[in-house]
């Protein structure tokens, strides 16, 4: 940083005003005048505004005090007289800047601070905030929003950019925003804001940005109708250590079950229930119960006596799970010439019978072959169902095209539980909030996502910027990949 940014920022911190006389000496009626006066206030252009992207200096990519125009949008460092925010406000004639770390407005190259109530608008967009009573109505509220370039949204219901192939990310992250004890969490900064992690451990900045981007999709008072989940991202990048990108394409749930885990870790979670917001919304758990097939080359003597062995007895493990796989029948083979243009099709139930405790399915490891019951034993207030599609063999990954029907509400899972899991539960019921869809072919299709709005009872559809109204009888027709369904209270 160069010198005179540096002096400046003694400045700000309020040694000395910048034509020597001491603040204190200053009377305040003095000082509001000497603010309110800022002859540049109508140059600020609201439309080329955008606080979505990474606060780093355009020139010299620093990221530390960091201001933005106001004028053009562009990121500039300091604003002493050699610095690059001072040098674009005397060569462009751009005089209002906004510090992106202090909030504070200054007018250069005369270099005062602007403190003027008609630029809270802008102070809001860059870091919007939320009342307990604001969030209380969330749920209830059909207040539209006005954009600057007068159209209509909904708070909640905004589209997010695209910026190469991350609509597997984006698909997950609108999906979790519409969790709703997750989102309250995380609209309010001072839920997560003393939660210390060890010495050099910065996972906790996914945290935050994952609370920017929440509260960006939820604003009400937004300046465009959709968010950019640029910073977001490259927080996943880089705590990911590159396995997820948002120049490839990814894989929703693989992307979704990293992220759940990391956040619950950088949340300070341990194995227990309440130990984060992550495991309180999503941990449910089952019992496995995992019995070994003897070789088919045995004749049935041999097999008997091994049968009896303790290395062949059934084994029950009790395992916590944040999500269920659903397990897809393999579509047939063949098409005749009649059949040619039905698409096979599943009822979700029958999918849900592998979770009853009676269901044996087979599962092959290169040596020896297992036969597992999964029985349920907790049921989480809201849980996720992945509907496994794609199966990769030697060659290539293969997607099963098969329909699931399932209802959008009453989805019951009395009848997959024990009498004594039944007995822990009071409610069992459940309705849908979200489902992600894939469309295409495995290596190149692309996501999008299906919405409820409580306040409306309202589906919506999104694919990064697009934001569309949907019946919820098309809902049910399309290649279902990952369901939210929420607990009825």
């Amino acid at each position: 940083m160069s010198e005179p940014s540096a002096k400046k920022i003694k400045t700000e911190e309020g040694s000395s005003n910048i034509n020597g006389t001491d603040k204190k000496d200053i009377k305040p009626q003095n000082q509001a005048k000497i603010h309110r006066l800022c002859p540049y206030l109508d140059t600020i252009n609201r439309q080329y505004l955008d606080f979505d992207f990474e606060k780093l200096c355009s020139v010299s990519l620093t990221r530390i005090n960091v201001y933005a125009c106001l004028v053009c949008g562009k990121y500039f460092q300091g604003r002493g007289t050699n610095t690059h925010a001072y040098t674009h406000s005397v060569a462009e004639g751009h005089h209002v800047f906004l510090n992106l770390h202090t909030l504070k407005f200054y007018c250069l190259p005369d270099n005062y601070e602007i403190i003027d109530s008609s630029l809270d608008d802008i102070k809001y967009v860059l870091n919007p905030t939320f009342t307990p009573e604001h969030i209380k109505h969330l749920d209830s509220s059909t207040k539209l929003s006005r954009a600057i370039d007068g159209s209509l949204y909904t708070p909640g219901i905004v589209g997010l950019n695209n910026i190469k192939a991350n609509d597997y990310c984006n698909v997950v992250l609108q999906a979790l925003s519409h969790v709703t004890p997750l989102r309250n969490y995380f609209l309010r900064e001072e839920n997560y804001l003393n939660i210390k992690r060890p010495p050099g451990d910065s996972s906790y900045l996914l945290v935050q940005r994952f609370g920017e981007l929440m509260r960006k999709l939820w604003n009400p008072r937004n300046f465009k109708a959709h968010v950019s989940p640029h910073e977001m991202l490259q927080a996943v990048v880089l705590w990911s250590k590159k396995r997820f990108q948002f120049t490839q394409q990814g894989d929703p749930i693989d992307f979704l079950s990293w992220f759940l885990n990391a956040l619950h870790r950088a949340l300070n979670g341990t194995k227990k229930q309440n130990s984060s917001i992550i495991y309180k919304s999503f941990l449910g758990s089952m019992k496995i119960y995992t019995r070994k097939i003897p070789p088919t080359d045995l004749n049935d003597k041999e097999k008997k006596t091994l049968m009896a062995t303790e290395e062949y007895q059934e084994v029950s493990t009790e395992s916590p799970f944040l999500y269920l796989t659903c397990d897809l029948p393999p579509p047939p083979l063949f098409k005749d010439e009649f059949r040619e243009n039905i698409i096979p099709q599943v009822n979700l139930y029958q999918l849900l019978t592998k979770f009853n405790g009676q269901s044996e399915k087979e599962y092959k490891t290169y040596k020896e072959n297992f036969m597992k019951r999964f029985e349920i034993t907790q049921l989480p207030p809201y849980l996720i169902l992945y509907i496994k599609r794609f199966t990769k063999n030697t060659f290539f990954v293969e997607k099963n095209p098969t329909i699931v029907n399932f209802p959008v509400k009453n989805v019951d899972f009395a009848e997959f539980l024990t009498h004594e899991a039944k007995a822990n539960h009071k409610n069992t019921v459940y309705d849908l909030i979200a489902n992600i869809v894939h469309d295409g072919e495995p290596s190149k299709g692309t996501y999008r996502v299906h919405i409820l709005q409580k306040s409306t009872g309202q589906w919506y559809e999104m694919q990064d910027l697009h934001v569309t109204d949907i019946l919820p009888q098309m809902i049910t027709l399309t290649e279902a990949y990952i369901q939210i369904y929420e607990l009825r209270k």
